[in-house]
């Protein structure tokens, strides 16, 4: 799959036991979705699974510029929210596309942000035993981390992601002309990630994202592209090396061990960036105070997330005194 996509700035191949598969970032890409699903997929129907916020943004748009390149194509739809990423949910998907008549020859294609991804990811990994998935992120987090390396699951009373698989797409379409209709409090939650990624792997990376936070949260589709890009190959890399999780790739998971319990306490209130968050600081605290992590990395990492954590609303406090913790 050498063609480029339209409006195509780069693309990052991520190494898979299952088949390697590309990132493909620009600002316009979804125009070449259907191209792409041909070339892929060609003779699959179309199962596209997105929620109640994106579907009438993008999704629905999406579906009509398929079908216009004679893609069979059914549109399923959830409520919007972190509350719908259940067995639950899961389950209805899959009775609503069994219903429909969906079979083997099924491409699942995932719209929306991390919670869609994530689900859809998850029904394609299990539907009749399983069927291709090809993920278009339309939030930060999406884009730079839950879209990519092949993890899907849903959330269950005892925590978040607790139960899924593994299954990579056939490819990720990432599109940052989507960043615009999403609030700016929800690109500096995803920024987060972005962050978390250069404070564990590439400090220059880390520099540059502190330097350029106001293009970043006004999404200027040039700029989140090319930071997506980064992102995407510091992940590529580690799950190149580790694809199920059994050593290097665990450090993907810097602050989500506090921030998973966190969002759980809150009933989700809490945002996903700002659980993470608080969980890096804490769990930073915790190197310094043992002597494995180098001196005043909490401070830093307070410093550069503080200006996020501001613009997506959320107090600092409020995880302090629920995890009995200082801030």
């Amino acid at each position: 799959m050498s063609e480029a996509l339209p409006n195509e700035l780069g693309r990052v191949m991520v190494a898979s036991g299952a088949g390697d598969y590309p990132v493909i970032v620009g600002p316009g890409t979804t125009a070449g979705l259907p191209g792409l699903l041909l070339s892929l997929a060609g003779g699959r129907r179309v199962a596209m699974i997105t929620d109640s916020q994106v579907g009438p943004l993008y999704a629905a748009a999406l579906a009509a510029t398929c079908r216009a390149e004679s893609l069979d194509v059914e549109v399923f739809q959830f409520e919007a929210g972190e509350a719908s990423k259940t067995r639950k949910t899961w389950a209805t998907l899959t009775d609503q596309m069994l219903e429909a008549g969906m079979s083997r020859d099924t491409v699942v294609v995932a719209v929306g942000g991390g919670v869609s991804t994530d689900l859809a990811g998850f029904v394609a990994a299990t539907f009749l035993r399983g069927v291709p998935v090809v993920q278009v992120p339309t939030s930060y987090l999406a884009m730079i981390d839950a879209s990519v390396g092949g993890k899907t699951g849903v959330d269950v009373q005892a925590g978040k992601n607790l139960v899924g698989a593994f299954h990579p797409p056939l490819a990720v379409v990432v599109d940052t002309t989507l960043l615009e209709t999403l609030p700016v409090a929800e690109r500096a939650q995803g920024l987060v990630e972005a962050l978390k990624h250069g404070a564990i792997r590439d400090e220059s990376y880390f520099d540059a994202l502190i330097d350029d936070l106001g293009a970043l949260l006004m999404a200027e589709p040039i700029r989140a592209a090319e930071v997506v890009l980064s992102s995407v190959r510091i992940k590529a890399e580690i799950v190149g090396e580790d694809e199920r999780e059994s050593g290097v790739r665990q450090i993907l998971n810097f602050g989500h061990t506090i921030g998973h319990a966190a969002e759980a306490a809150s009933s989700y209130g809490l945002g996903h960036g700002a659980a993470v968050a608080m969980g890096m600081k804490g769990e930073a605290a915790v190197g310094e105070a043992l002597g494995i992590t180098q001196a005043g990395t909490r401070r830093r990492l307070d410093d550069a997330l503080a200006p996020l954590l501001n613009v997506a609303g959320e107090d600092p406090r409020w995880i302090a005194s629920t995890l009995d913790v200082d801030s």
